[in-house]
């Protein structure tokens, strides 16, 4: 693979991508859906989309999106480490993703706060 100039390293973010899971292990989180916020940030070489200025040739975001929306929503997970870990495998299978960070929130989850969320990365 040729060298990637910080020109063709693209930084790909999917922002705030609102889902509903059943999270957790209390009873009223096994029985209810609750809300899930979804953050993803990836690197990858788009030298060749850059070059050619087509679809094709760029990753597909919107592939990774369906497929995190596939997983997540209306399913059940008793850890949001183990959701966040799932989520992160979804976006590495991509072969051209170099680099990704999965951040997700879990809003309300403690008093007095706004959410809780668990972010992990990996790296090719």
């Amino acid at each position: 693979m040729a060298n990637v100039t910080g020109d063709s390293l693209a930084r790909v973010r999917i922002k705030n991508l609102l889902l509903r899971a059943y999270i957790g292990i209390k009873e009223e989180e096994i029985n209810n859906q609750q809300n899930v916020v979804i953050n993803v940030e990836l690197t990858y070489d788009a030298s060749e989309a850059i070059d050619r200025n087509e679809i094709s040739a760029a990753l597909n975001y919107r592939t990774i999106t369906k497929q995190i929306i596939a997983h997540v929503d209306g399913n059940r997970f008793a850890l949001l480490e183990r959701l966040t870990h799932e989520v992160l495998d979804i976006v590495m299978s991509h072969q051209a993703v170099r680099w990704a960070q999965v951040e997700i929130d879990k809003p309300h989850a403690l008093r007095y706060a706004e959410s809780v969320s668990v972010c992990l990365e990996d790296q090719r």
